[in-house]
């Protein structure tokens, strides 16, 4: 079951509170899903690009339930905001063991803790978030199911006409980030094993929101007139309110020992051919330089596909709506994903 059908889905986005609204919006099979997955929901790392809008969906999908957003919180207002919505704040620093300890033990866990930017400056800080820190997590919440998230960044670089690595192909990170996620999803496996822990690792590419993403990226250099490098030339990319719940909807397909998960769009996106939608959108031609590299990071949501059915929002739907957005200046993350990097280095 989709979350919306097509003609149910909204023209454009008149500011975020109605982004957020719909893109918070529980489908009927996520509130089934977690009809079986009892219990209260923690998540932990809330407070990040993902974080607010998953915790907000839970929250609507099981509204007679606990859901618990911890984080540092250095922005009081992203407390405030979750409050808002009635989910409940922790401040905590998931790197103090005895603070974790601490913390409700909720039978469901969505980890989404951990650093990317910035990574080349401070690696030792990098493999301690990416790391140190699950590795706290998986241990303290042992008796929980825990989904956790990861990136597809941990497969090597494949062929485009491959269609994408499944989770059955080897990974072969490239850089200290990747590394780092890859010792990430090793923690939670090694805990799994210790403990019997059920859970999912979640190798996501990339989320769609309006306010930052791949899409947002291309169609940013497309109404700048800014060149665009083709040599990363195809892209995986999905809605992320329905990353969110198939993301949440996990938490009813876990395994033990733990077993990972691609999520992400059923495509494998020409970034030409996106330049070129935004062109179209913009009235402007886009600007190219270098050319498609045979081989980028993708990966293959088969698997996905098959327990949560398609995406609800279609590619060019995505494309319709960040085109609008950009158009009348709305607000930005200011966070570029560095889908071009090839060298790992972010």
């Amino acid at each position: 079951m989709t979350q919306f059908d097509s003609a149910s889905l909204p023209e454009r986005f008149a500011d975020e509170d109605a982004l957020e609204e719909f893109m918070t919006r529980p489908s009927d099979a996520l509130i089934s899903d977690l009809a079986k997955a009892p219990g209260d929901i923690t998540i932990l790392g809330v407070s990040g690009k993902m974080g607010p809008t998953l915790a907000r969906m839970a929250k609507r999908a099981v509204p007679d339930r606990r859901v618990i957003g911890v984080a540092r919180f250095s922005d009081p207002a992203m407390a405030a905001k979750l409050q808002a919505a009635d989910v409940e704040t922790i401040t905590c620093d998931l790197a103090d063991r005895d603070a974790v300890e601490a913390l409700p033990k909720c039978p469901n866990v969505i980890f989404m803790a951990g650093r990317k930017f910035g990574t080349e400056g401070a690696l030792s800080l990098t493999w301690a978030m990416n790391v140190g820190v699950p590795a706290i997590a998986a241990e303290a919440f042992r008796d929980s199911r825990i989904v956790s998230f990861s990136s597809g960044n941990i497969y090597r670089f494949g062929r485009v006409v491959e269609g994408g690595s499944t989770e059955a192909d080897p990974v072969s990170p490239v850089g200290e980030y990747a590394q780092s996620c890859l010792g990430r999803e090793r923690m939670f496996e090694h805990y799994s094993d210790k403990y019997g822990t059920p859970g999912r690792i979640i190798r996501l590419n990339y989320a769609i929101d309006m306010r930052y993403g791949v899409l947002f990226d291309i169609g940013s250099k497309v109404l700048a007139g800014e060149p665009l490098d083709l040599t990363t030339g195809n892209v995986n990319v999905i809605w992320q309110g329905d990353a969110n719940s198939q993301i949440l909807r996990s938490l009813a397909h876990c395994t033990s020992p733990v077993s990972p998960l691609n999520i992400s769009g059923p495509e494998t996106a020409s970034v030409r051919a996106l330049a070129l939608a935004f062109g179209e959108r913009f009235d402007k031609a886009p600007e190219f330089r270098e050319t498609e590299s045979e081989n980028c990071w993708l990966v293959n949501a088969g698997e996905a596909a098959r327990l949560f059915g398609n995406p609800s929002v279609p590619l060019l739907k995505m494309v319709d709506w960040v085109a609008d957005w950009l158009q009348r200046g709305g607000g930005s993350y200011n966070k570029p994903t560095g889908y071009g990097s090839r060298d790992g280095a972010f």
